[in-house]
């Protein structure tokens, strides 16, 4: 995908002036840049002395160090997957090349690399994210665990080639911020769990190369921060990385600059990033996810290497850390909302292990569980490694005053997320939120008044996900278009204007009207939008406890309107369509499950499945993937203000978790 003059237009007109002069300041730069490679300073004496306490591996539960294991056995054999695409060339891997289209990045200079032009470089993603060496700190960890030199040669090679083939300024590697970031925290936690091996020192700190490598990573961040309308997850992920580097490696002149530097950016970014209520602005879950990661390895950083961090740091993550507890189901997954890429900050687990779970252990540990918070089952490498570096929350002094929920949080007013609990696992998630963060919301979908619908942490009425960014344009649209979500579409169109696959021009403005998440036998919310002026769409929905049903209410404001009412059933649902009534049927450990949705009868009900001209009826688990499921869609106009009813009610079944 090339970007047009009309994008570039629309781009700049959702920039402030601020943005405006800050951009052409790094244009200015990156033509300096092009004339002369600066050398690395020499640095003499370098030492690695942020280590793990002792005593640290022996608390790695051993069910979590066996997954671990298992993984790094399988990358030993030189098998990989990411985003859907199954890789076995991690022997020797091109660090170009990208598995999806068989094409390889071109070389020259970065800054003249095409890289959101597919045909031209490939999918971006997948070059891109085996070069965050996050498998590298698997490798690294599997060595720690075991003191088997096969793994710490084998990260040795993979580091030595990378850094061969990828000189400082050349190339698809040196152009993103985030990638930047993310691979000096690998690289930090790699020399970290490679302490033991006797080659630690000659492949790091007496290493040329490496030094050259980890001086100009942090140079090129010191230089090309995201700014305005892009300072999203991307500028967390730059200022974790380079108060990681800058905390462990503490080689030059410029290192305690760039520590200060990255950890007032990290803690000005949190906040900018965070809502009061601790969701993440970018209401994309797995954002959320990111940013917390990332956000707890860099304090981890400085906590090892005695830096001070600022409390409010601590503090965001803290409210963080409450927040996802508040709002995940009974299986501990959170929400599908807005963009999901599968992106982590900090990898050292192996398939299996639960992210959320790791997560809510992690902040157990450094801040402490609340009693309403759910019970986590799960185990992890990663928080008894994190625990051991970073202060408890309330040893860390000077953190500020704080008073945490007393009871689980259902209603978030700032994000405008609303969770309704019923019995026996009945989740739902109601969105009146903004539409994303900043001025491109670059991550939202046009998903107002949407709902998402889960029973014992199946999806029943589902978000349908993500599944591209890049180089695939129809289906880019339609996963994160209104259509594509559980909510009322009129006359064809999006709630909100989309300007190109990470900007939209025109925000839809929603409120919450109601919201009583109280815990009494009804539990309500009601919102509106304007998306579809001079028409006001509003949605209520109850859900009762007594019959397990749950009721949503649709209602149009304004002129007759040609509607499309979308209902997107998860990839385990079967249903039976039978005019505007649905029998759907799962099962969830081995029992049969079942419900009832009455759809409104005065629109036109079809089905839909795995359709791809143009998409409809498809589920993306994860980043790349995409699988049929059913979508029902009524259609038919909105006669003046009559409104549309659908019930979903949940059949007797016990056993769900709550």
């Amino acid at each position: 995908m090339t970007m047009s003059a009309g994008w570039y237009l629309r781009r700049l007109s959702r920039m402030g002036p601020s943005e405006i002069g800050g951009r052409a300041v790094d244009a200015a730069r990156r033509r300096r840049w092009r004339s002369a490679r600066p050398a690395c300073p020499v640095t003499r004496g370098a030492r690695f002395t942020a280590v793990l306490p002792a005593g640290t591996l022996a608390a790695v539960p051993p069910d979590a160090a066996k997954r671990l294991i298992a993984e790094a056995d399988r990358l030993m054999t030189g098998h990989v997957a990411y985003f859907g695409v199954d890789r076995d060339d991690l022997i020797d891997p091109d660090w170009s090349y990208d598995p999806k289209t068989g094409r390889r990045a071109p070389g020259g200079h970065a800054f003249d690399v095409p890289y959101r032009d597919e045909d031209a470089v490939g999918d971006i993603k997948q070059i891109w994210e085996l070069s965050r060496h996050q498998y590298l700190t698997v490798l690294a960890c599997a060595y720690a665990l075991t003191g088997d030199e096969r793994y710490a040669e084998r990260v040795a090679e993979h580091l030595r080639s990378w850094w061969a083939a990828n000189a400082p300024l050349r190339g698809v590697h040196w152009i993103s911020g985030i990638e930047l970031g993310i691979r000096l925290l690998s690289w930090v936690w790699v020399r970290r769990l490679l302490d033991g091996w006797p080659g630690a020192a000659a492949l790091f700190e007496n290493n040329p190369v490496a030094v050259d490598q980890i001086w100009h990573h942090q140079r090129w961040l010191a230089a090309f921060p995201s700014r305005g309308s892009s300072a999203n997850n991307h500028v967390i992920a730059e200022a974790a990385g380079q108060a990681a580097a800058a905390c462990a490696f503490d080689w030059f002149d410029a290192s305690a600059r760039w520590r200060a530097d990255a950890l007032r950016s990290l803690d000005r970014q949190l906040r900018a990033n965070t809502f009061p209520s601790g969701l993440n602005r970018e209401l994309a879950s797995e954002y959320h996810g990111l940013v917390l990661e990332l956000g707890l390895a860099a304090v981890a950083e400085a906590d090892a290497a005695d830096v001070p961090v600022p409390a409010t740091v601590r503090l965001v993550l803290l409210r963080m850390t409450d927040a996802l507890a508040a709002v995940v189901d009974g299986r501990l997954r959170p929400p599908r909302q807005g963009d999901a890429d599968d992106g982590h900050g900090l990898v050292l687990d192996g398939a299996g292990t639960d992210r959320w779970a790791s997560l809510l252990a992690t902040g157990d540990a450094v801040f402490g569980r609340l009693a309403w918070w759910p019970r986590v089952t799960g185990t992890d490498v990663r928080t008894p490694l994190l625990a051991a570096l970073i202060r408890p929350y309330a040893e860390a002094g000077a953190a500020p005053a704080l008073t945490r929920p007393a009871s689980r949080p259902g209603h978030f007013a700032d994000a405008g997320m609303t969770i309704l609990r019923g019995p026996a696992g009945i989740w739902c998630r109601c969105d009146g939120g903004p539409h994303g963060f900043l001025s491109i919301a670059a991550h939202a979908h046009a998903d107002a008044l949407s709902v998402e619908v889960r029973h014992d942490g199946v999806d029943v009425l589902a978000d349908p996900g993500t599944y591209c960014y890049h180089g695939q344009p129809a289906w880019r649209r339609y996963f994160r278009s209104t259509l594509g979500h559980n909510t009322l579409q009129l006359d064809g169109a999006d709630q909100s204007e989309s300007g190109g696959p990470f900007l939209w021009t025109r925000h839809t403005r929603t409120r919450v009207l109601a919201a009583d998440t109280s815990g009494r036998d009804v539990a309500r919310w009601c919102a509106e939008h304007d998306g579809y002026r001079p028409s006001v769409h509003r949605r209520r929905v109850e859900l009762t406890a007594a019959s397990r049903e749950l009721r949503i209410t649709d209602e149009v404001r304004g002129p007759r309107r040609d509607a499309r009412l979308a209902f997107h059933l998860g990839p385990a649902i079967t249903a039976d369509l039978a005019g505007n009534r649905a029998r759907l049927t799962w099962t969830r450990d081995g029992e049969e499950r079942s419900a009832v949705l009455d759809l409104p009868e005065r629109l036109d009900w079809r089905a839909h499945r795995g359709e791809s001209d143009p998409p409809l009826g498809w589920y993306s688990a994860g980043f790349g993937r995409r699988q049929p499921a059913t979508t029902l869609i009524g259609t038919g106009p909105t006669d003046g203000g009559r409104e549309f009813t659908t019930l979903l009610t949940f059949h007797d079944q016990g056993g769900a978790r709550g």
